[in-house]
């Protein structure tokens, strides 16, 4: 079967050819010119892929303001539009293409995860803003959270499995600061010579060790919370299937990052955090300890974590394997959004969810689709990256 006519047209006078044209040309003409280049580099890309030359060369001559957000959200939904349409053209048959409602709730499913993953990056991201650091054992503080929710349900009986997610949360919070005081404090105090070397080996070390001590302990074969948040079935409602442990989930989610939110603008620790991520000596200078915000953000960024595994893994199965998984969505999640930004973890959450939920639902092989679903959130990264390498909302630092 050949190649249809009107996808080789879409990849001569747009596609990614013109993408990369667009987000490496532009960004040189607006540098040139003394403009703001990262804007460029991004809506050259996009705009580049949606529309090729007939977009990039009156730009080229008009050079408009293009940090405005209208361009960004213009070319990027023109250019999910057409990729779309090809997608409807080389598989008309598709639920995706033949079914609205499969669609909407499949970007229902996918925003329900989408804030559980927001919980887990925005963890990340309060450690990296306090302490200038990536915890590369983050990863596995939500897989040990899942595993001591499962383990002290199945201790207390037949109770709700939202009782397992303070109860994680707490341990891993505790653990979380115990592990910073005592290995990442002297990096802080000056008395380690390559303090962003000696942050990634302790991290990697700690994550290694927790992720083989759980596997020597509770074993290989997976685990999962049997008993459901509520005792509904699936409903439909108005054609809409509604999972309930997923939603369930997600309201978990929607409810931890709001009351982050709460802590970090309205609290005198939250605040303080704010200060110290902002400059550490002008903190300390206004009587802020510098050494105590940093053991919180550690602590409140695995609690948040460990709470995100205890509210999925009456969801999904649990084995020790899922941490090195959840690293690599934290990573894609805080890229997304930007290193350091709070409101772009729950955004780049939420994108991956959905990325995620129709990557699966959608390939042509529904067999396939679930198998490859981390895939489409890393394609999503590496794009992320080559636009725009600071994020959604990052800066440059």
């Amino acid at each position: 079967m050949g190649v249809h006519p009107f996808v080789i047209c879409w990849l001569i006078f747009a596609g990614p050819l013109w993408a990369a044209i667009g987000a490496g040309w532009l960004s040189r003409v607006y540098h040139r010119k003394g403009l703001e280049r990262a804007s460029a580099r991004f809506v050259g890309g996009l705009g580049g892929g949606a529309f090729g030359p007939v977009f990039l060369v009156p730009v080229h001559f008009l050079t408009p303001d293009l940090r405005k957000w209208q361009w960004k959200a213009g070319t990027g939904a023109a250019l999910v539009l057409e990729l779309f349409l090809l997608f409807a053209l080389l598989q008309p048959q598709n639920l995706c293409v033949t079914n609205a409602n499969y669609v909407v709730n499949q970007i229902l499913n996918g925003l329900s995860i989408g804030f559980i993953y927001a919980l887990m990056g925005v963890g990340l991201t309060l450690i990296y803003s306090v302490q200038g650091i990536v915890n590369f054992a983050h990863g596995q503080f939500y897989m040990l959270g899942g595993y001591i929710s499962y383990y002290f349900l199945n201790s207390v009986g037949d109770v709700n499995p939202l009782l397992g997610i303070p109860i994680a949360g707490l341990f891993t919070a505790i653990l979380g600061g115990l592990f910073e005081r005592l290995f990442l404090r002297p990096m802080h105090l000056g008395r380690v010579e390559r303090p962003s070397e000696y942050a990634i080996l302790m991290t990697f070390g700690f994550g290694f060790l927790l992720e083989y001590t759980t596997l020597g302990v509770v074993g290989p074969f997976p685990k999962m919370v049997t008993q459901p948040y509520v005792n509904l079935p699936r409903l439909e409602i108005f054609h809409f299937l509604i999972l309930p442990n997923r939603w369930v989930a997600g309201c978990v989610g929607v409810v931890l990052f709001l009351a982050l939110i709460y802590f970090l603008y309205r609290t005198w620790w939250g605040k303080a955090l704010r200060a110290v991520s902002m400059n550490k000596m002008a903190a300390s200078i206004a009587g802020i300890n510098p050494l105590s915000m940093n053991t919180a953000a550690f602590s409140i960024g695995t609690l948040l974590v460990g709470m995100a595994g205890a509210a999925l893994i009456p969801i999904f199965s649990w084995v020790p394997g899922v941490g090195a998984k959840a690293s690599t969505r934290c990573y894609v999640v805080t890229v997304l959004g930007g290193l350091g930004s709070v409101p772009g973890a729950l955004l780049g959450g939420l994108i991956l969810g959905v990325v995620e939920a129709l990557g699966a639902g959608c390939y042509p092989d529904p067999t396939k689709g679930a198998a490859y679903r981390d895939v489409f959130g890393l394609i999503v990264f590496a794009l992320v990256l080559l636009l725009k390498p600071t994020g959604l909302f990052g800066r440059k630092v």
